[in-house]
Protein backbone atom coordinates (compact mmCIF):
# COMPACT_ATOMS: atom_id res chain seq x y z
CA UNK A 1 0.00 0.00 0.00
CA UNK A 2 1.54 3.35 -1.19
CA UNK A 3 0.77 4.55 2.51
CA UNK A 4 2.10 2.20 4.50
CA UNK A 5 5.30 1.60 2.44
CA UNK A 6 6.38 5.67 3.56
CA UNK A 7 4.68 6.51 6.15
CA UNK A 8 7.47 5.53 9.22
CA UNK A 9 9.65 8.10 7.13
CA UNK A 10 7.99 10.58 7.11
CA UNK A 11 6.86 11.01 10.83
CA UNK A 12 10.71 11.94 11.13
CA UNK A 13 10.14 14.79 8.99
CA UNK A 14 11.04 18.44 10.88
CA UNK A 15 10.42 21.31 8.73
CA UNK A 16 12.05 24.84 9.68
CA UNK A 17 12.59 28.08 8.37
CA UNK A 18 10.99 29.25 5.22
CA UNK A 19 12.51 27.88 2.09
CA UNK A 20 11.97 29.14 -1.42
CA UNK A 21 11.21 25.35 -2.93
CA UNK A 22 7.38 24.33 -2.48
CA UNK A 23 8.90 20.21 -2.61
CA UNK A 24 9.17 18.05 0.62
CA UNK A 25 11.26 14.84 0.43
CA UNK A 26 8.64 12.57 0.96
CA UNK A 27 4.91 12.09 -0.19
CA UNK A 28 2.47 10.78 1.71
CA UNK A 29 -0.22 10.51 -0.75
CA UNK A 30 -0.50 11.31 -4.59
CA UNK A 31 -3.86 12.92 -4.45
CA UNK A 32 -5.90 14.82 -1.53
CA UNK A 33 -9.56 15.36 -1.62
CA UNK A 34 -10.83 17.82 0.51
CA UNK A 35 -14.70 18.82 1.17
CA UNK A 36 -16.84 21.16 3.12
CA UNK A 37 -20.44 19.97 4.18
CA UNK A 38 -21.11 23.16 5.26
CA UNK A 39 -23.30 23.42 8.36
CA UNK A 40 -21.81 20.04 9.63
CA UNK A 41 -21.39 20.14 13.27
CA UNK A 42 -18.89 18.16 15.14
CA UNK A 43 -21.66 16.59 17.38
CA UNK A 44 -23.69 16.27 13.89
CA UNK A 45 -20.97 13.27 13.53
CA UNK A 46 -22.20 11.06 16.44
CA UNK A 47 -25.57 11.67 15.55
CA UNK A 48 -25.28 10.68 12.09
CA UNK A 49 -22.94 7.36 12.80
CA UNK A 50 -25.20 6.28 15.46
CA UNK A 51 -28.66 6.75 13.07
CA UNK A 52 -26.49 5.10 9.68
CA UNK A 53 -23.87 2.87 12.01
CA UNK A 54 -23.30 0.82 7.70
CA UNK A 55 -22.80 4.73 6.37
CA UNK A 56 -19.97 5.85 4.02
CA UNK A 57 -19.31 8.35 6.68
CA UNK A 58 -19.11 5.70 9.61
CA UNK A 59 -16.60 3.49 6.70
CA UNK A 60 -14.38 6.42 6.78
CA UNK A 61 -14.47 7.09 10.43
CA UNK A 62 -13.10 3.79 10.57
CA UNK A 63 -9.67 4.01 8.48
CA UNK A 64 -9.31 7.65 9.86
CA UNK A 65 -8.84 10.58 12.34
CA UNK A 66 -11.62 12.46 13.44
CA UNK A 67 -10.88 15.34 15.34
CA UNK A 68 -13.69 16.08 18.03
CA UNK A 69 -12.59 19.46 19.04
CA UNK A 70 -12.71 21.20 15.70
CA UNK A 71 -12.96 25.17 15.05
CA UNK A 72 -13.90 26.83 12.59
CA UNK A 73 -12.85 30.76 11.76
CA UNK A 74 -13.78 33.82 13.46
CA UNK A 75 -16.01 35.23 12.41
CA UNK A 76 -17.59 31.61 11.16
CA UNK A 77 -19.04 33.01 7.52
CA UNK A 78 -17.90 31.17 4.43
CA UNK A 79 -15.18 33.39 2.65
CA UNK A 80 -13.18 33.51 5.79
CA UNK A 81 -14.14 29.51 6.58
CA UNK A 82 -12.77 28.68 3.25
CA UNK A 83 -9.68 30.64 3.37
CA UNK A 84 -8.85 29.36 6.97
CA UNK A 85 -8.18 25.80 5.38
CA UNK A 86 -6.47 26.54 2.09
CA UNK A 87 -4.44 29.42 3.37
CA UNK A 88 -3.58 28.10 7.20
CA UNK A 89 -4.65 31.55 8.70
CA UNK A 90 -6.91 34.08 10.10
CA UNK A 91 -8.66 37.22 8.71
CA UNK A 92 -6.50 39.61 10.32
CA UNK A 93 -3.86 37.61 8.12
CA UNK A 94 -5.72 36.89 5.06
CA UNK A 95 -7.77 40.92 5.13
CA UNK A 96 -10.80 38.67 4.58
CA UNK A 97 -13.33 38.93 6.95
CA UNK A 98 -16.74 37.94 5.31
CA UNK A 99 -18.11 37.80 1.68
CA UNK A 100 -19.52 41.44 2.09
CA UNK A 101 -17.41 43.68 3.87
CA UNK A 102 -15.65 47.58 3.87
CA UNK A 103 -12.23 48.65 3.19
CA UNK A 104 -11.13 51.87 3.71
CA UNK A 105 -8.76 52.31 0.72
CA UNK A 106 -11.37 50.41 -2.14
CA UNK A 107 -13.72 52.29 -4.26
CA UNK A 108 -17.03 51.09 -5.87
CA UNK A 109 -17.10 49.18 -8.85
CA UNK A 110 -16.77 50.82 -11.78
CA UNK A 111 -15.85 54.10 -10.37
CA UNK A 112 -12.98 54.62 -12.18
CA UNK A 113 -11.81 55.11 -8.32
CA UNK A 114 -13.28 58.97 -7.97
CA UNK A 115 -14.23 60.63 -5.15
CA UNK A 116 -12.91 59.74 -1.20
CA UNK A 117 -11.46 56.26 -1.21
CA UNK A 118 -13.67 53.68 1.35
CA UNK A 119 -16.10 51.25 0.15
CA UNK A 120 -17.91 47.81 0.39
CA UNK A 121 -16.33 44.95 -1.00
CA UNK A 122 -18.58 42.59 -2.00
CA UNK A 123 -17.44 38.79 -3.44
CA UNK A 124 -20.75 37.19 -3.55
CA UNK A 125 -23.26 36.26 -6.20
CA UNK A 126 -23.37 39.95 -7.04
CA UNK A 127 -20.19 40.40 -8.64
CA UNK A 128 -21.57 37.61 -11.70
CA UNK A 129 -22.97 38.70 -15.26
CA UNK A 130 -26.06 37.64 -14.68
CA UNK A 131 -26.74 35.80 -11.12
CA UNK A 132 -29.89 34.56 -12.28
CA UNK A 133 -27.86 31.72 -14.73
CA UNK A 134 -25.86 28.79 -13.08
CA UNK A 135 -23.55 30.10 -15.95
CA UNK A 136 -23.23 33.17 -16.90
CA UNK A 137 -19.79 33.80 -18.08
CA UNK A 138 -18.14 34.01 -14.51
CA UNK A 139 -17.46 37.36 -13.15
CA UNK A 140 -18.18 40.51 -14.45
CA UNK A 141 -15.58 42.97 -13.68
CA UNK A 142 -18.26 45.82 -14.15
CA UNK A 143 -19.13 44.63 -10.69
CA UNK A 144 -15.80 44.46 -9.06
CA UNK A 145 -14.30 46.86 -6.51
CA UNK A 146 -12.02 48.74 -7.43
CA UNK A 147 -8.43 50.10 -5.74
CA UNK A 148 -5.70 52.01 -7.07
CA UNK A 149 -2.73 49.79 -7.52
CA UNK A 150 0.64 51.11 -8.08
CA UNK A 151 -1.32 54.53 -9.22
CA UNK A 152 -3.91 52.91 -11.83
CA UNK A 153 -7.33 52.20 -10.96
CA UNK A 154 -7.41 48.35 -11.18
CA UNK A 155 -10.66 46.18 -10.72
CA UNK A 156 -9.55 43.92 -7.94
CA UNK A 157 -10.76 40.32 -8.59
CA UNK A 158 -11.22 37.95 -5.51
CA UNK A 159 -7.80 36.30 -5.35
CA UNK A 160 -6.45 39.41 -5.71
CA UNK A 161 -8.19 40.43 -2.43
CA UNK A 162 -6.35 37.77 -0.85
CA UNK A 163 -2.76 39.13 1.16
CA UNK A 164 -1.51 35.43 1.13
CA UNK A 165 -0.78 32.74 -0.80
CA UNK A 166 -2.93 29.44 -0.88
CA UNK A 167 -2.15 25.34 -1.37
CA UNK A 168 -3.48 25.46 -4.49
CA UNK A 169 -0.80 28.16 -5.62
CA UNK A 170 1.55 26.10 -4.03
CA UNK A 171 0.49 22.86 -5.96
CA UNK A 172 0.50 24.64 -8.88
CA UNK A 173 3.94 25.71 -8.52
CA UNK A 174 5.49 22.01 -8.14
CA UNK A 175 3.67 21.18 -11.26
CA UNK A 176 0.53 19.51 -9.65
CA UNK A 177 -2.82 19.99 -10.85
CA UNK A 178 -5.64 20.94 -9.18
CA UNK A 179 -9.22 21.63 -9.22
CA UNK A 180 -11.96 23.44 -6.64
CA UNK A 181 -16.03 23.91 -7.32
CA UNK A 182 -18.06 26.46 -5.08
CA UNK A 183 -20.89 28.05 -4.80
CA UNK A 184 -20.02 31.18 -6.48
CA UNK A 185 -17.66 32.38 -9.14
CA UNK A 186 -16.45 34.51 -6.32
CA UNK A 187 -14.44 31.61 -4.93
CA UNK A 188 -11.86 32.85 -7.74
CA UNK A 189 -10.19 33.75 -4.35
CA UNK A 190 -9.21 30.31 -3.81
CA UNK A 191 -6.87 31.22 -6.70
CA UNK A 192 -4.82 33.17 -4.62
CA UNK A 193 -3.08 36.34 -5.17
CA UNK A 194 -1.10 35.05 -8.50
CA UNK A 195 -4.13 33.88 -9.62
CA UNK A 196 -2.71 30.78 -10.60
CA UNK A 197 -3.59 28.48 -8.10
CA UNK A 198 -6.19 26.06 -10.21
CA UNK A 199 -5.79 24.23 -13.23
CA UNK A 200 -9.49 24.11 -13.19
CA UNK A 201 -12.41 26.00 -11.06
CA UNK A 202 -15.94 24.72 -11.94
CA UNK A 203 -18.32 27.58 -10.12
CA UNK A 204 -22.46 27.07 -10.88
CA UNK A 205 -24.22 30.30 -9.01
CA UNK A 206 -26.43 29.27 -6.57
CA UNK A 207 -27.95 32.01 -6.50
CA UNK A 208 -29.82 31.06 -9.75
CA UNK A 209 -31.78 28.14 -7.97
CA UNK A 210 -34.88 28.21 -5.52
CA UNK A 211 -33.41 28.46 -2.02
CA UNK A 212 -35.22 25.18 -1.13
CA UNK A 213 -33.09 21.76 0.16
CA UNK A 214 -34.69 19.82 -2.87
CA UNK A 215 -33.32 22.12 -4.98
CA UNK A 216 -30.08 22.46 -3.36
CA UNK A 217 -29.59 18.80 -3.75
CA UNK A 218 -30.07 19.01 -7.50
CA UNK A 219 -27.29 21.94 -7.06
CA UNK A 220 -25.02 19.72 -4.84
CA UNK A 221 -25.34 16.98 -7.49
CA UNK A 222 -23.58 19.21 -9.99
CA UNK A 223 -20.57 19.92 -7.38
CA UNK A 224 -20.73 15.68 -6.93
CA UNK A 225 -20.97 15.05 -10.80
CA UNK A 226 -17.34 17.30 -11.14
CA UNK A 227 -15.99 15.62 -8.43
CA UNK A 228 -16.49 12.23 -10.15
CA UNK A 229 -15.65 14.21 -13.76
CA UNK A 230 -12.36 14.93 -12.13
CA UNK A 231 -11.47 11.27 -10.75
CA UNK A 232 -11.71 10.34 -14.32
CA UNK A 233 -9.70 13.17 -15.61
CA UNK A 234 -12.56 15.01 -17.58
CA UNK A 235 -13.33 18.77 -17.41
CA UNK A 236 -17.48 19.10 -16.56
CA UNK A 237 -18.72 21.75 -18.90
CA UNK A 238 -18.91 25.21 -17.73
CA UNK A 239 -15.09 24.76 -16.81
CA UNK A 240 -12.79 27.34 -15.93
CA UNK A 241 -9.41 25.68 -17.56
CA UNK A 242 -9.01 22.06 -18.50
CA UNK A 243 -7.42 19.17 -16.86
CA UNK A 244 -6.25 17.73 -19.99
CA UNK A 245 -6.74 14.35 -19.19
CA UNK A 246 -4.76 14.18 -15.80
CA UNK A 247 -6.42 13.51 -12.64
CA UNK A 248 -5.86 16.43 -10.35
CA UNK A 249 -3.73 16.40 -7.10
CA UNK A 250 -5.33 18.44 -5.23
CA UNK A 251 -9.02 18.94 -5.27
CA UNK A 252 -12.24 19.84 -3.62
CA UNK A 253 -15.56 21.90 -3.33
CA UNK A 254 -18.21 22.22 -0.99
CA UNK A 255 -21.86 20.79 -0.27
CA UNK A 256 -24.96 23.62 0.23
CA UNK A 257 -27.50 21.30 0.99
CA UNK A 258 -27.38 20.81 4.90
CA UNK A 259 -26.94 24.20 5.20
CA UNK A 260 -30.02 25.01 4.01
CA UNK A 261 -31.62 21.78 5.42
CA UNK A 262 -31.02 23.46 8.86
CA UNK A 263 -32.07 26.76 8.15
CA UNK A 264 -35.67 25.56 6.78
CA UNK A 265 -36.11 22.00 8.87
CA UNK A 266 -33.65 22.49 11.56
CA UNK A 267 -33.69 19.94 14.58
CA UNK A 268 -36.07 18.68 16.91
CA UNK A 269 -36.66 19.75 20.33
CA UNK A 270 -35.91 17.41 23.10
CA UNK A 271 -32.70 15.87 24.63
CA UNK A 272 -29.32 16.14 22.31
CA UNK A 273 -31.75 17.94 19.51
CA UNK A 274 -32.12 15.33 16.49
CA UNK A 275 -32.33 15.49 13.33
CA UNK A 276 -35.79 16.12 11.97
CA UNK A 277 -36.57 13.73 8.79
CA UNK A 278 -35.98 16.23 6.48
CA UNK A 279 -32.34 16.97 7.73
CA UNK A 280 -31.92 13.32 8.59
CA UNK A 281 -32.66 12.50 4.56
CA UNK A 282 -30.23 15.16 3.51
CA UNK A 283 -27.63 13.90 5.50
CA UNK A 284 -28.55 10.64 3.54
CA UNK A 285 -27.66 12.18 -0.03
CA UNK A 286 -24.14 13.56 1.49
CA UNK A 287 -23.46 10.14 2.60
CA UNK A 288 -24.46 8.71 -1.06
CA UNK A 289 -22.55 11.35 -2.36
CA UNK A 290 -19.41 10.56 -0.61
CA UNK A 291 -20.17 6.86 -1.18
CA UNK A 292 -19.92 7.28 -4.87
CA UNK A 293 -16.33 9.33 -4.37
CA UNK A 294 -14.77 6.12 -2.94
CA UNK A 295 -16.27 4.19 -5.75
CA UNK A 296 -15.08 6.32 -8.25
CA UNK A 297 -11.65 6.47 -6.92
CA UNK A 298 -11.63 2.60 -6.22
CA UNK A 299 -12.59 2.21 -9.55
CA UNK A 300 -9.45 4.22 -10.58
CA UNK A 301 -7.19 2.46 -8.52
CA UNK A 302 -6.13 5.24 -6.77
CA UNK A 303 -8.30 5.31 -3.37
CA UNK A 304 -5.43 3.69 -1.22
CA UNK A 305 -2.94 7.31 -2.72
CA UNK A 306 -5.77 9.48 -1.40
CA UNK A 307 -5.96 11.48 1.60
CA UNK A 308 -9.99 12.62 2.06
CA UNK A 309 -10.46 15.65 4.29
CA UNK A 310 -13.76 16.15 5.39
CA UNK A 311 -14.13 19.96 7.41
CA UNK A 312 -16.74 22.26 7.59
CA UNK A 313 -16.59 25.81 6.90
CA UNK A 314 -18.83 26.69 8.83
CA UNK A 315 -22.02 24.81 11.32
CA UNK A 316 -24.85 27.00 12.02
CA UNK A 317 -26.69 28.34 15.12
CA UNK A 318 -28.66 27.28 17.06
CA UNK A 319 -29.17 24.00 16.54
CA UNK A 320 -31.71 23.83 19.45
CA UNK A 321 -34.61 25.49 18.31
CA UNK A 322 -35.65 26.75 21.46
CA UNK A 323 -32.89 29.36 21.93
CA UNK A 324 -34.12 31.15 18.19
CA UNK A 325 -34.98 34.20 17.70
CA UNK A 326 -34.30 37.39 15.63
CA UNK A 327 -33.97 41.11 15.29
CA UNK A 328 -33.98 43.34 12.58
CA UNK A 329 -30.36 44.39 12.23
CA UNK A 330 -31.23 47.86 11.43
CA UNK A 331 -32.03 48.72 14.95
CA UNK A 332 -27.90 47.57 15.47
CA UNK A 333 -26.54 50.19 13.18
CA UNK A 334 -29.39 52.78 14.87
CA UNK A 335 -28.47 51.70 18.18
CA UNK A 336 -24.63 52.83 17.67
CA UNK A 337 -25.87 56.56 17.40
CA UNK A 338 -23.17 57.38 15.14
CA UNK A 339 -22.13 57.25 11.47
CA UNK A 340 -21.88 53.65 10.45
CA UNK A 341 -20.33 53.11 6.86
CA UNK A 342 -21.26 49.70 6.72
CA UNK A 343 -22.66 46.90 9.14
CA UNK A 344 -22.85 43.10 8.10
CA UNK A 345 -24.69 40.72 10.13
CA UNK A 346 -26.14 37.01 10.47
CA UNK A 347 -26.02 35.39 13.82
CA UNK A 348 -23.06 38.59 14.40
CA UNK A 349 -23.17 42.41 13.88
CA UNK A 350 -19.95 43.45 11.94
CA UNK A 351 -19.76 47.20 11.96
CA UNK A 352 -17.21 49.84 10.19
CA UNK A 353 -17.52 53.47 11.27
CA UNK A 354 -16.89 57.06 9.73
CA UNK A 355 -14.95 57.75 12.34
CA UNK A 356 -12.57 55.64 14.65
CA UNK A 357 -12.85 58.20 17.60
CA UNK A 358 -16.46 57.17 17.97
CA UNK A 359 -15.89 53.72 18.83
CA UNK A 360 -16.34 54.30 22.75
CA UNK A 361 -19.64 56.44 21.87
CA UNK A 362 -21.12 53.84 19.53
CA UNK A 363 -20.15 50.95 22.48
CA UNK A 364 -21.77 52.82 25.28
CA UNK A 365 -25.33 53.62 23.39
CA UNK A 366 -25.13 49.50 22.00
CA UNK A 367 -24.72 48.64 25.80
CA UNK A 368 -27.91 50.73 26.73
CA UNK A 369 -29.10 48.86 23.77
CA UNK A 370 -27.57 45.30 25.07
CA UNK A 371 -31.36 44.23 26.82
CA UNK A 372 -33.31 44.94 23.55
CA UNK A 373 -30.96 43.55 21.20
CA UNK A 374 -30.08 40.69 23.04
CA UNK A 375 -26.18 41.07 22.89
CA UNK A 376 -24.07 39.28 25.14
CA UNK A 377 -20.62 41.12 24.02
CA UNK A 378 -19.25 44.05 22.19
CA UNK A 379 -15.39 43.81 21.10
CA UNK A 380 -13.98 46.34 20.56
CA UNK A 381 -10.45 48.21 20.90
CA UNK A 382 -7.93 46.85 22.60
CA UNK A 383 -9.68 43.63 23.02
CA UNK A 384 -10.46 43.35 19.00
CA UNK A 385 -6.91 43.12 18.85
CA UNK A 386 -5.94 40.78 21.75
CA UNK A 387 -8.72 38.50 20.07
CA UNK A 388 -6.97 38.77 17.09
CA UNK A 389 -8.49 40.17 14.81
CA UNK A 390 -5.85 43.19 13.93
CA UNK A 391 -6.50 46.71 14.65
CA UNK A 392 -8.54 49.01 12.57
CA UNK A 393 -6.44 52.15 13.21
CA UNK A 394 -3.29 51.06 10.89
CA UNK A 395 -5.41 47.87 8.49
CA UNK A 396 -8.20 49.41 6.44
CA UNK A 397 -9.90 46.51 6.53
CA UNK A 398 -10.42 45.53 9.72
CA UNK A 399 -14.09 46.28 11.74
CA UNK A 400 -14.20 48.50 14.55
CA UNK A 401 -16.68 46.47 16.09
CA UNK A 402 -18.11 43.04 16.76
CA UNK A 403 -21.31 42.79 18.32
CA UNK A 404 -21.99 39.22 19.30
CA UNK A 405 -25.59 38.72 20.37
CA UNK A 406 -26.51 35.92 22.64
CA UNK A 407 -26.61 32.02 21.36
CA UNK A 408 -30.11 31.80 19.07
CA UNK A 409 -30.41 35.48 17.87
CA UNK A 410 -30.04 36.32 14.31
CA UNK A 411 -29.92 39.65 13.13
CA UNK A 412 -32.40 39.02 10.06
CA UNK A 413 -35.22 40.33 8.25
CA UNK A 414 -35.80 36.74 7.00
CA UNK A 415 -38.45 34.98 7.65
CA UNK A 416 -37.66 31.67 6.96
CA UNK A 417 -33.97 31.13 8.14
CA UNK A 418 -34.02 29.27 11.59
CA UNK A 419 -30.08 29.43 12.19
CA UNK A 420 -27.37 31.29 11.00
CA UNK A 421 -23.53 31.23 10.76
CA UNK A 422 -20.96 33.93 11.15
CA UNK A 423 -20.75 34.44 14.69
CA UNK A 424 -18.71 33.08 17.35
CA UNK A 425 -21.04 30.72 18.81
CA UNK A 426 -20.32 27.10 19.60
CA UNK A 427 -22.79 26.30 16.88
CA UNK A 428 -21.29 28.02 14.29
CA UNK A 429 -17.77 27.09 14.84
CA UNK A 430 -17.59 23.13 16.31
CA UNK A 431 -17.39 21.52 12.97
CA UNK A 432 -16.94 17.87 11.96
CA UNK A 433 -13.46 17.31 10.88
CA UNK A 434 -11.83 14.32 9.98
CA UNK A 435 -9.55 12.52 7.57
CA UNK A 436 -9.03 9.39 6.16
CA UNK A 437 -7.26 6.30 4.09
CA UNK A 438 -7.42 3.02 4.22
CA UNK A 439 -3.89 3.44 5.51
CA UNK A 440 -5.00 5.33 8.43
CA UNK A 441 -5.83 3.56 12.28
CA UNK A 442 -9.02 4.92 13.62
CA UNK A 443 -8.26 7.58 16.14
CA UNK A 444 -10.75 10.02 17.67
CA UNK A 445 -8.67 13.15 18.67
CA UNK A 446 -9.60 15.57 21.59
CA UNK A 447 -6.99 17.86 21.28
CA UNK A 448 -7.92 21.31 20.65
CA UNK A 449 -8.04 21.89 16.66
CA UNK A 450 -8.40 24.68 14.05
CA UNK A 451 -9.23 24.26 10.63
CA UNK A 452 -5.97 26.28 9.70
CA UNK A 453 -4.51 23.65 10.04
CA UNK A 454 -5.96 21.43 7.25
CA UNK A 455 -3.77 24.14 4.89
CA UNK A 456 -0.32 22.70 6.38
CA UNK A 457 -1.53 18.85 6.62
CA UNK A 458 -2.32 19.35 2.88
CA UNK A 459 0.99 20.22 1.71
CA UNK A 460 3.02 17.40 3.86
CA UNK A 461 0.44 14.99 2.55
CA UNK A 462 1.63 15.92 -1.56
CA UNK A 463 5.04 16.45 0.08
CA UNK A 464 5.21 19.88 -0.74
CA UNK A 465 6.73 22.23 1.96
CA UNK A 466 4.76 23.49 4.89
CA UNK A 467 6.51 26.47 5.32
CA UNK A 468 6.03 27.93 1.96
CA UNK A 469 2.47 28.79 3.08
CA UNK A 470 2.43 32.20 4.03
CA UNK A 471 -0.06 32.59 6.06
CA UNK A 472 0.15 29.39 8.21
CA UNK A 473 4.17 30.24 8.76
CA UNK A 474 3.07 33.91 9.68
CA UNK A 475 0.14 32.57 12.47
CA UNK A 476 2.67 29.23 13.30
CA UNK A 477 -0.33 26.90 12.29
CA UNK A 478 0.57 23.46 12.34
CA UNK A 479 -0.49 20.44 10.88
CA UNK A 480 -2.88 18.20 11.99
CA UNK A 481 -2.14 16.04 14.70
CA UNK A 482 -1.00 12.90 13.63
CA UNK A 483 0.47 13.76 10.68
Amino acid sequence: MFFNSIILGAAALAVTGVESSPINKIQLFKHVAVFSVDGFHATDVKKYVAARPKSTIAQLLETGYEYTNAYTSEPSDSFPGTLAQFTGASPRTTGIFYDDTYDRTFYLPSSNCSGPPGAEVQYTEVVDYNDTLLFSGGIDPANLPQKIVNGVCTDIFPHARLRVNTVFEIARAAGMVTAYTDKHPAYDVVRGPSGTGLTLGYFPEINAIPSMVNTTIQYDSLHVSAFLDWINGTDPANSEGTLGGRIPNLFGGNFQSINVAEKQDGYENGTNNPFTPGLLATFDFIDLSFARIVSALQAKNIYNETLIVVASKHGNAPINPAKYAKINPTLVTNATGVDVLQQTSDDVAIIWLANHNDTEKAVANLQKQASALKIKNIIYGQRLIDRGFGNPLTDPAVPDIFVEPIEGIIYTTSKTKITEHGGFHQDDRHIACFVSNPGLKKRKISRLTSTRQVGPTILKALGLNVTALQGAHIENTTVLHGF
